[in-house]
Order: C-alpha cells, then sequence, then structure tokens
C-alpha cells in the first residue's frame, strides 16, 4: 500500500496542465511507490476516462464548507479553494499528502522527497513568498513626512473577510505563504485549524484566496508546526524568472550557486503580448542563460 499521495485538481480548462503535471511526476521512477490523485472540478467524461489510464483515484470535488449559491454559480474551479484543506476526507488511505497546483510542475523528484520529510511529525511543509530578487507583496503610499500607508496581500485579504484587527497587523507584515504547494501528514492538528480559519475567512470575504489568508493565519497567529522549505520547492515564475542551464537542459535559479528548479510554478500566469503562457504552450519567454546568453522558452512542462 503506497504512504505518500501526490493530489491536484482541475476543471476542462486546466486539464492540459494538469496533464502535463503528471506526466512530470511520472518522469522519474520514484513515483512508482507515490499514488497520484485527481479532484475533479469540473473534468469532461472524456478528460476522466483519460486520467484513469495515469492515476490511482479520482473524486468529484465539493463545497466542503457551505458558500453562498450566488457566489460560486459557475465557477466549480473555485472548489479548489475549500477542498485542499479536506484532503484527508476524499482520499483517506494515506499518511502522506502533497499538493501541488496543476499550473505546476516537477522537474527535480528532490523537492518532492523534502516535502514529504518536511510534513513528519504533524508539521506543515511549505514555502513562503519571499527570496532574493522576487517581487515584493507590499506597497507603500507615502502621505507626507514620515507617514505612510502600507498595503500587504495578507492585510488586504485579512480586513476583507473581517479577521480581528490585531490579528490582521501581525499578519501585515509576515512574509507571504503561498499555498500551491503543500504537505502535510494524515493526522497533523494543522487540518483542523486550517478548516476553522478557512470557516471565518469564507463567512465574510471572497472565496479566491480564502484558503491562502486561512493558512497564513495557521502560521503566524496559531503558530502550527511548521517545516519552510527552499523556494526551488515551488519557484514563482511570475515573481521572478529562472535561468537557464543549456548543458544540462534545465530551469535554475537566477542568482548563485543556481540551484536546479524543483517544482516550476507557473500561478498568475506569464504573459506574453496579453496571451498567458498556462493558455498556450507555443508561447516562449526570454531568459539569461549561465553561458550569459539569451534563450526563448517555454516555462510549461515538455516531455524530453
Amino acid at each position: 500500500m503506497k504512504e505518500n499521495v501526490i493530489i491536484s485538481l482541475a476543471d476542462s480548462n486546466y486539464y492540459e496542465l494538469l496533464s502535463e503535471l503528471i506526466d512530470s511526476i511520472k518522469q522519474f521512477n520514484q513515483s512508482e511507490n507515490t499514488a497520484i490523485c485527481v479532484l475533479d472540478a469540473g473534468l469532461t467524461d472524456e478528460q476522466r476516462e483519460l486520467l484513469k489510464n495515469k492515476v490511482d483515484e479520482i473524486k468529484k470535488a465539493e463545497w466542503d464548507i457551505e458558500v453562498p449559491q450566488s457566489k460560486v454559480k459557475g465557477k466549480e474551479w473555485l472548489k479548489s479553494q475549500v477542498s485542499r484543506a479536506f484532503l484527508p476526507k476524499y482520499f483517506p488511505n494515506y499518511k502522506r499528502y502533497l499538493w501541488i497546483d496543476c499550473d505546476a510542475w516537477v522537474q527535480d523528484w528532490s523537492s518532492i522527497e523534502l516535502y514529504f520529510k518536511a510534513c513528519e511529525n504533524g508539521k506543515l511543509g511549505i514555502t513562503q513568498t519571499m527570496t532574493p530578487g522576487y517581487r515584493i507583496l507590499s506597497n507603500v503610499s507615502w502621505l507626507f513626512g514620515k507617514l505612510a500607508i502600507i498595503k500587504s496581500q495578507n492585510f488586504k485579504h485579512a480586513i476583507k473577510s473581517k479577521i480581528d484587527i490585531n490579528k490582521a497587523r501581525k499578519l501585515a507584515f509576515a512574509p507571504h505563504i503561498n499555498i500551491g504547494v503543500f504537505s502535510l501528514e494524515k493526522d497533523s492538528k494543522c487540518w483542523q485549524e486550517w478548516q476553522k480559519n478557512l470557516k471565518a475567512t469564507l463567512s465574510h470575504g471572497q472565496i479566491f484566496g480564502s484558503e491562502q489568508l486561512a493558512i497564513n493565519i495557521c502560521v503566524y497567529i496559531d503558530n502550527v508546526d511548521v517545516e519552510f522549505l527552499p523556494h526551488n520547492c515551488n519557484w514563482l515564475a511570475s515573481n521572478m524568472l529562472p535561468k537557464f542551464n543549456e548543458e544540462k537542459n534545465i530551469f535554475v535559479e537566477p542568482f548563485l550557486p543556481n540551484q536546479k528548479i524543483g517544482i516550476m510554478h507557473l500561478a498568475s500566469g506569464i504573459k506574453i503580448n496579453n496571451k498567458d503562457m498556462r493558455n498556450d504552450k507555443s508561447l516562449e519567454i526570454e531568459l539569461h542563460t549561465l553561458n550569459k546568453t539569451k534563450i526563448s522558452k517555454s516555462l510549461r512542462f515538455i516531455t524530453n
């Protein structure tokens, strides 16, 4: 029986990305000992049939916390903002859970191993969205003199969700946590804390981003046990483009020592002439190489 599982979610529009994520996982021999499961948030019957030959289980995603129909009608994909906090309910037969957004893909299996190691003893394995060169997520508006209005993603979402002002202020300068890739053991207490906070954020705030705010509250307010992993385990390409190592044919971090990127994440999209690379695999973007030249590459997974 497989103890480790990798889970993702998609609707019909993101099926191609989901399929690439799965292929990127299965390129490694080590994946034979890891289950792959999918939450269906609006796949077609044909897509589900194709996936059955590639994954261990497929389950229909549900609204695990009740939300107003006016907020979700025609937006089944938003179930990802709720259902990922309930993974052991959908797939109860595993010990360790690794979630990867379907707009991400795996380049180095060592990142997978790190996530499963990180979540031991009930810890949350995750990355922060801060590393040298990343775009800052706080905006400063200077009023006059030394007075300024400082806005952060965490603070903005917390206020919209009517989170206690003291908690919101504490979140304001906390390094933001991206929930697109994370790991937890089945019996971790973090699941219950996350679900509690998610219910609170959903009751007043918007659905999109609610689960990310909830996990930030878990870490910075509730002080759940957490193991922060290197940023190459969840490289947010929209925050900073990677470099390319032509000799090894791999994407690497742009700063020394140019570590190999383990999981490439296209969250927020890579936009070229108002087109999103997540929707068009033919799009390429100019990258710097380690040989100090430039090359045009897609950041999507491409089978060697």
